[in-house]
């Protein structure tokens, strides 16, 4: 099996851990003990990688060769007709945008196959923050001369860009909420009685070890 490194810090890791669980869990209150241990016993042993947004995932990484071409090609025919702002705008512009792009897609690949809050939590926040409003720039701002095979290719890419969006909130929600509940049933020593022989456990913990200190007695028992 491939090792994925990632290429976030760890100290930001942890803050995208801390901001996935505060804004995508989903705090609800059970209307009973035994439908909140079907609940839990369910979320425990789901696997939440996301389909949906794998295959996007894969669908994107062929098309975003198709559309950088066009657009350094769309670039080139009308480069010499823009306003010298606007060339400086476009180039940089192009320039973030494939280089965020390319570890935009490696962060959701692992972070939704290894099922990786921080990872997928960055990869939403490049897309929403940085990407959308970039694309949005290079549809919507007639200064720069929008040909047709341009805005054909940009809404393309567009469309691929909302959908990821969407995709990977609904993915964060489910994996927070594995992921909160895993700390809970932790602390109760829960998880072994819930957990089925196999399952890989989010960020790689081990099921035999708790959140809260424990004496070395207590590990024998």
């Amino acid at each position: 099996m491939p090792v994925f490194y990632s290429p976030v810090p760890e100290n930001l890791q942890m803050g995208l851990a801390y901001m996935g669980g505060s804004v995508f869990t989903n705090n609800r209150t059970a209307d009973s003990d035994f439908s909140r241990e079907q609940e839990d016993a369910s979320v425990v042993n789901e696997l939440v990688s996301h389909l949906p947004l794998q295959i996007l995932l894969y669908f994107n990484m062929f098309y975003f060769p198709c559309w950088w071409f066009s657009a350094v090609f769309m670039l080139e025919i009308k480069f010499y007709y823009l306003p010298g702002y606007y060339q400086a705008l476009l180039i940089t512009g192009m320039i973030l945008l494939t280089v965020i792009e390319v570890v935009r897609l490696y962060l959701g690949y692992i972070g939704n196959l290894k099922e990786k809050v921080p990872e997928l939590a960055a990869f939403w926040l490049l897309s929403f923050m940085f990407q959308l409003p970039v694309l949005l720039f290079f549809l919507t701002d007639e200064g720069i001369i929008i040909l047709p095979l341009e805005r054909a290719v940009h809404s393309l890419y567009l469309l691929f860009l909302l959908t990821q969006i969407l995709a990977s909130f609904l993915a964060l929600r489910k994996m927070t909420r594995k992921l909160t509940l895993l700390f809970h049933l932790r602390q109760f020593g829960k998880v072994e009685s819930l957990h089925h022989a196999g399952m890989s456990p989010v960020f790689g913990l081990h099921y035999h070890h708790s959140v809260l200190p424990v004496s070395p007695n207590d590990m024998y028992h």
